[in-house]
């Protein structure tokens, strides 16, 4: 009876963990990886809570001392030393709005993301329905072309864009920078791959009921493909939101136009040098949106890629 016993309570006990060497070299290597891309968000956020000195030091722990320093572009307007006397995290972000109109900068970077990412959804769901569920000649050499767009740098076309955009008189305005990018193959590519995972039995009930191409992409296909859509807006915004390259070029004439990563040009000096307590305040304001808006998504971000992923 009790060898009974003492099987049954081996059979119910608590399972017993093994250590793996090769379980600990992975999670050691993630951790590794994890820190290494997590040390520029340090230093970031440290240096917007830094005085200059400790800056340029490298002093002050994470936190830094917040004692008061001196402003010399304070003293340098004519005010008294006593009364430019600030606190290093006060001036820092205080001068990151007051130095540069980045307000404005953070609303232009609203307007052009999202004007992409809905431009782009309205082109790439009928695409990818086409090449998903529609049977046509020559639909496997059109992805094949979508695919060979994948490996066509940003670089290496903007050259042409640049010249196309200042023909028609576009340079300097919200047009130069969303009309470029308003086709994502990558977004035509996640969401085809998406749609080979939903049943065709559901797009021939809705063909049954007398439902057009449109309306089944519209009122059958964008439903189900949300997980998909929030994916892909975290690489769209993501990348445009922080995209310096391109605004650099067709936006040269008008500071009104700027998108947040041409706003930290504003702390960059010349003969005063560079002012890094204020850049790197405006640097984790701009940083600040996505990463929020990432942990909201977080779940339904890697449910996307994943379903996207099944077929």
């Amino acid at each position: 009876m009790s060898e009974t016993m003492h099987a049954a309570h081996s059979a119910f006990s608590a399972p017993t963990f093994r250590f793996s060497a090769g379980e600990a070299l992975k999670h050691a290597v993630l951790i590794l990886g994890s820190l290494i891309v997590l040390l520029p968000f340090y230093v970031m956020v440290s240096y917007s809570l830094k005085s200059p000195a400790e800056i340029m030091q490298n002093t002050g722990g994470f936190f830094g001392a917040q004692e008061l320093f001196r402003d010399d572009y304070c003293i340098k307007l004519g005010n008294a030393v006593a009364d430019c006397m600030v606190t290093p995290v006060i001036y820092n972000y205080t001068t990151a709005f007051e130095k540069a109109p980045l307000i404005r900068y953070l609303f232009n970077g609203i307007v052009v993301t999202t004007s992409i990412f809905f431009i782009q959804v309205l082109v790439a769901l009928p695409c990818a329905y086409a090449l998903a569920k529609l049977r046509f000649w020559g639909r496997e050499a059109v992805f094949g072309l979508v695919l060979f767009c994948l490996l066509i740098p940003v670089h290496a076309i903007a050259l042409p864009l640049y010249i196309m955009l200042a023909k028609l008189g576009l340079t300097n305005s919200y047009a130069a920078l969303i009309i470029p990018w308003t086709i994502s193959v990558f977004g035509i590519f996640l969401m085809r791959q998406f749609f080979m995972t939903v049943p065709d039995d559901l797009i021939d009930a809705a063909r049954m009921d007398g439902m057009s191409e449109f309306s089944i992409i519209w009122n059958v296909m964008l439903p189900t493909a949300i997980p998909a859509l929030l994916a892909f807006a975290i690489f769209s915004v993501v990348a445009h939101w922080n995209d310096y390259f391109w605004p650099r070029i067709v936006i040269t004439g008008d500071r009104s136009l700027f998108t947040p990563p041409l706003g930290l040009r504003e702390f960059k000096g010349d003969a005063d040098g560079d002012n890094f307590g204020p850049m790197m305040a405006t640097a984790t304001i701009i940083v600040a949106p996505l990463i929020v808006a990432f942990l909201i998504a977080q779940r339904r971000f890697i449910e996307g890629i994943t379903l996207s992923g099944m077929k």
